[in-house]
């Protein structure tokens, strides 16, 4: 995809400006990170390899247990022992298995769905949703309590609005229960972006809360959630260092590689979002720089752990996943593998999966 400077020079201005309506209103509420039917009949079709191992590894809604919705307030150790590196803390893995659970089974039924046509795995799904809509899941917490409490939500929240964006288009689910869920997840998003301040830092986690506003923003027709996705981007965009570095991910240690990363992966989601709805968001640039840049650092850095010196001189962690990669199955759909990386490329010939984001994303965007 290519665009003229005169183009590019006005899709800057639009989405710079707050005041313009061209960036800043859902234009279609059914519009996923993927045309939903158009995305079945590919994969109904496929004889693709890479696909049909992807098909094959998907998890099932209906033959999973259902997840009960949490109850009480929502009280989450933090995920490191201590400050924000080093070992880990066991006791966070364990507080929130529940919501691991929960978004493998709306996203495994999401995803079989898509495969399959599957209204049992859409139904499952929708039900999944539904039971934490009624349970009210997802709002009994605060970031003054336990700040990694919020951070679980915007993970969660990101999941179920990707998860429901493509539940959304078929139209054989049952409407109360869709209209009970759209409902239950904008209010929740809400409150997610509601403990933001002006103060704070804004890094990877001012990106997950803007993927969960983003994807429910644009189900539930709500502009204000969509608008905070949007600016968010462009915010993460003026954060590119000359590098292609987010300077704020690069501070994080032995995990500046990985934070690096994982900051990509709702950036890129954003960038899928809009981009649906008709705003070519991929090619905002800022200080010289587009959403490129960084991918292009992460995939470099992963290579060659020494791109991060001039930011940390701690020993990189490098122990890598299919998840790690996972949102460059949307770039790559988008965009090709010239010159990418090889470290990304290689890790995109196997199924890659990450229910923050979707599930299996090889399925959803690959092949």
């Amino acid at each position: 995809m290519r665009y003229s400077s005169l183009l590019l020079v006005s899709i800057c201005a639009t989405l710079s400006s707050p005041l313009t309506s061209l960036a800043q209103q859902v234009k279609d509420p059914r519009a996923s990170i993927v045309n939903v039917a158009a995305r079945q009949a590919t994969l109904k079709a496929t004889n693709d390899p890479l696909l049909l191992a992807a098909i094959k590894s998907l998890p099932s809604c209906v033959d999973s247990p259902a997840v009960a919705a949490p109850t009480g307030v929502m009280d989450i150790p933090h995920h490191y022992l201590s400050g924000s590196n080093g070992p880990v803390n066991p006791a966070e893995a364990i507080a929130t298995r529940v919501y691991a659970d929960f978004e493998r089974r709306i996203t495994g039924g999401m995803n079989r769905y898509l495969a399959t046509g599957s209204q049992a795995e859409a139904a499952c799904a929708l039900d999944q949703l539904d039971a934490w809509a009624k349970g009210r899941a997802l709002l009994n917490y605060d970031r003054q309590d336990s700040s990694q409490a919020w951070y679980q939500v915007e993970w969660t929240l990101s999941s179920a609005g990707i998860t429901d964006s493509v539940l959304v288009n078929d139209a054989a689910l049952d409407t109360a229960e869709q209209k009970r869920v759209t409902a239950w997840l904008d209010t929740a998003a809400h409150k997610d972006i509601s403990f933001e301040k002006p103060n704070d830092t804004n890094n990877n986690h001012h990106y997950w809360r803007a993927l969960a506003a983003t994807a429910i923003g644009i189900t539930a027709a709500d502009d204000v959630l969509y608008r905070f996705g949007i600016q968010t981007y462009v915010e993460a965009i003026s954060e590119i260092d000359s590098r292609g570095a987010f300077p704020k991910e690069m501070a994080r240690h032995e995990n500046a590689i990985h934070y690096q990363g994982f900051a990509l992966q709702p950036l890129v989601l954003i960038a899928e979002f809009v981009t649906r709805q008709g705003i070519p968001i991929y090619a905002y640039n800022a200080n010289g720089h587009t959403l490129r840049d960084a991918i292009v650092f992460f995939g470099r850095a992963v290579d060659d752990p020494s791109l991060v010196k001039p930011y940390t001189n701690d020993e990189q962690a490098t122990h890598w996943g299919s998840g790690d990669f996972a949102d460059f199955a949307f770039y790559t759909a988008r965009f090709g593998a010239d010159n990418l990386p090889a470290d990304i490329l290689d890790e995109l010939k196997h199924p890659s999966f990450s229910t923050r984001i979707g599930g299996n994303t090889v399925l959803l965007a690959g092949g």
